[in-house]
C-alpha cells in the first residue's frame, strides 16, 4: 500500500479523500488543511463519507512531511496563489513524494512552462527524488488524451475541439465565481480568468500538448471571449442572488493555429443560470454541465461525457473524473523515475481492482 497524503478538502479535495479510500493500492495516511475548524476532523466526514477513516485532518505540514509520504495529491488551489502552491509542491517532493495536483496550470506542458516554474521543481526531484504530475479539472483528460485517443480514430482530422460546458450556480466556490470568473460583477468589469493572455496561459499548455502528439507545428495561440449580461435577476442554490444586467455566461476560445487556420480549440462555455445566453451549447438534457470532444473531418466525430457525483451535481462529477485521473496515476509514478510527467508521459489506464468495490 502506497501512504498517500491528501492535502486541501475544498471541492477537490473532498473528492481526493474518497479517490484514495477507493484505490486499493493507496492508503490514506494524513489530510493536511489550512482552516483551523477542519484541524481534528475525521478525513470520512470531510470527505463526506458516511463512516469514519480513522485520519484526523491536521495543520501540520513539518509534521506529516516528515513522515515522508510516498504520495501527495495537492488539492489546494493556486489560482490566485500559485508561487504559494508551487512551494508547497516542491516542499512535498523534496519529502520524497510523487505529488499530483491541478493547481500549477503552467506546468500541464512543463516542456513549455516557464523557468520560474519548471525550474524550482526539477531542482526539488533532484533532491529529493519525488515527481510531479499536473493535470486540470476542466477536467485535464477532457483536453488531451481523450481527444487525442478520438483522433485516432479519424481518417482525416480538420479540426479538434474541445468543450466544457458549466453551469457555476452549482460551484461552490463563490470567490472564484464571482470575482475570477466574474458572474455577477458589472459588464465593465474585467475578470483576472479572461484578462488577454490568461486563458492560454491556463489552457495553451494542452494545445501544445495535443499539437506535438499530432505532429503539427503551430504558428500560434489565439484568444476570443464573448461575454453576455443577465437578461433577469436569478438566485442560486449555493451562491444567492445574481442582479439582471451583470455578467451571467461567459463563452471563449483558446485556439491553436495551424497554417493560418484554429484547428486545435479548447472552448469553454459557463453561465451561471441556463436562461443565459441559450443560442450557446448546452449539455444535451439540459443539465448543468458536460464535456464534448469534436473531431472535424472524415468521419465527423462527437463524443459527450456527463459525469455525476453527490447526487446530480455535475459540477462534482466533472471534478471527481480529473481527481479519478490524477489519484489513479500515483501507483504507476510511485513505479517510475523521479520526474516532472505530463498527461502524455502517464497513461490512462483501467481502474483495476475497483470494480464493485463499493462506497459508502
Amino acid at each position: 500500500m502506497i501512504p498517500t497524503v491528501v492535502w486541501g478538502t475544498g471541492n477537490v479535495g473532498r473528492l481526493a479523500i474518497r479517490a484514495v479510500e477507493a484505490h486499493p493500492e493507496l492508503k490514506l495516511s494524513a489530510v493536511i488543511v489550512h482552516d483551523p475548524a477542519k484541524v481534528g476532523r475525521d478525513a470520512g466526514e470531510l470527505g463526506r463519507l458516511e463512516r469514519p477513516l480513522g485520519v484526523a485532518a491536521t495543520d501540520d505540514v513539518e509534521a506529516v512531511l516528515a513522515a515522508r509520504p510516498r504520495a501527495v495529491v495537492y488539492a489546494a488551489s493556486g489560482d490566485v496563489r500559485p508561487d504559494g502552491a508551487l512551494a508547497d509542491i516542491t516542499r512535498a517532493i523534496r519529502a520524497g513524494a510523487v505529488v499530483v495536483s491541478p493547481a500549477l496550470y503552467p506546468l500541464y506542458d512543463h516542456r513549455g512552462a516557464p523557468a520560474e516554474f519548471r525550474d524550482p521543481v526539477l531542482s526539488a526531484v533532484a533532491e529529493g527524488g519525488g515527481s510531479l504530475f499536473a493535470s486540470g479539472v476542466d477536467p485535464g483528460w477532457g483536453n488531451d488524451v481523450l481527444p487525442l485517443l478520438l483522433s485516432g480514430l479519424g481518417t482525416t482530422i480538420d479540426a479538434i475541439r474541445c468543450q466544457e460546458i458549466f453551469d457555476y450556480s452549482t460551484y461552490d466556490q463563490p470567490d472564484s465565481v464571482r470575482h475570477l470568473v466574474g458572474m455577477g460583477r458589472p459588464m465593465e468589469y474585467e475578470p483576472m480568468m479572461l484578462m488577454p493572455s490568461v486563458p492560454t496561459m491556463v489552457w495553451g499548455g494542452q494545445i501544445r500538448m495535443m499539437a506535438r502528439a499530432l505532429g503539427v507545428e503551430l504558428d500560434g495561440i489565439r484568444e476570443t471571449v464573448d461575454r453576455r449580461a443577465l437578461d433577469t435577476t436569478v438566485t442560486t442554490r449555493t451562491m444567492g442572488v445574481f442582479d439582471a444586467g451583470t455578467q451571467g455566461a461567459i463563452r471563449f476560445e483558446v485556439q491553436g493555429i495551424v497554417e493560418g487556420e484554429p484547428r486545435i480549440v479548447i472552448e469553454h462555455v459557463t453561465r451561471i443560470h441556463a436562461s443565459c445566453a441559450p443560442d450557446w451549447p448546452a449539455p444535451p438534457d439540459g443539465g448543468d454541465g458536460a464535456h464534448r470532444v469534436v473531431i472535424e473531418g472524415r468521419p465527423r466525430i462527437e463524443v459527450t461525457i456527463e459525469a455525476t457525483d453527490e447526487g446530480e451535481n455535475r459540477s462534482a462529477g466533472g471534478n471527481a473524473t480529473a481527481v479519478g485521473r490524477l489519484v489513479g496515476a500515483i501507483d504507476w509514478l510511485a513505479g517510475a523515475p523521479p520526474g516532472l510527467y505530463d498527461a502524455l508521459d502517464v497513461p490512462l489506464r483501467p481502474a483495476i481492482g475497483r470494480l464493485g468495490r463499493k462506497q459508502s
